[in-house]
């Protein structure tokens, strides 16, 4: 298996993105389970939820919910880092909107707790920053969260190189993640990447298959991944997860799945070798 560190805690080096399962357009239950069953199956062991990952206001933390069931429901459930989230809401209109401040993320967290079944979270990411909120503010909460033993591990999502810079002084260098949006199509977040790999933080590429609507048309919009994947005689989504794995060793990406067949195409991409001239047709693609 090939792994990857995100802490003290070593994890395959491809987790599942599991927002697909609960938002717009999500399958039935059964289907969901199968889905984290067959990641589990396939050799992952990081799965990135969040509270927010759900439709209705009246069913918070569904996606935690569902996670916690498939996990308890198979016996290497108990193998698996989740990493989950707060700081984002979901009104119920369709909408997101944000709330960062330290007493929302406290109790966000104490409720996350409760859905998953656990006495701490073993990776804890602040979702979005909020422009409402300082945040020093924000992250101070997670700290706080860290040093009273409610999460084993902090992380930030959607962050620039001065909050990653800035969190960790926070966290007092205990800052052991960074998931930001990364593919083919997003490049702007290769700052960050460069600056994780420079500092030992693991970064978590969301939605690197390009989103959920759009993971399906990688390789007739990105042709040269398209041919790679021809001549290795697999699929482009394939290939778009080893680049992203040959681009630094703390590259850890967290392909959103709702379908056992497409998170099993994930998890073999840690196979794929590609050679510097591949690799570089991709960067520069």
């Amino acid at each position: 298996m090939h792994t990857r560190r995100i802490g003290d805690i070593e994890v395959n080096a491809i987790g599942l993105g599991a927002m697909p399962m609960s938002i717009e357009g999500r399958p039935d239950e059964a289907r969901s389970l199968a889905t984290v069953h067959a990641a589990l199956d396939a050799g992952l062991t990081l799965i990135d939820t969040a509270d927010a990952y759900h439709m209705g206001a009246d069913e918070v933390g569904h996606n935690e919910t569902l996670i916690a069931k498939a996990l308890s429901s198979h016996d290497r459930g108990q193998d698996v880092l989740v990493a989950t989230k707060g700081g984002h809401l979901r009104p119920g209109d369709g909408s997101w909107t944000l709330d960062g401040s330290p007493g929302h993320l406290k109790s966000a967290c104490e409720e996350s707790l409760r859905r998953l079944g656990v006495e701490a979270i073993g990776l804890y990411q602040f979702h979005r920053p909020d422009p409402r909120v300082p945040y020093a503010e924000s992250v101070g909460a997670v700290r706080d969260l860290l040093d009273e033993g409610k999460i084993r591990m902090a992380g930030i999502s959607n962050a620039d190189p001065e909050q990653i810079r800035q969190a960790n002084e926070i966290l007092g260098g205990r800052l052991v993640s960074v998931q930001n949006q990364f593919s083919p199509a997003f490049r702007s977040s290769e700052p960050e990447l460069r600056l994780c790999d420079e500092l030992g933080i693991a970064f978590l590429p969301w939605s690197p298959l390009g989103g959920i609507s759009r993971a399906g048309e990688l390789g007739s919009a990105h042709a040269p991944f398209a041919r790679i994947a021809a001549a290795h005689g697999v699929s482009p989504q394939r290939v778009c997860l080893a680049w992203m794995l040959a681009k630094s060793p703390v590259v850890v990406p967290i392909p959103g799945s709702s379908r056992p067949e497409t998170i099993r195409d994930s998890a073999a991409a840690a196979d794929l070798v590609l050679n510097p001239d591949e690799l570089a047709e991709l960067d520069a693609a």
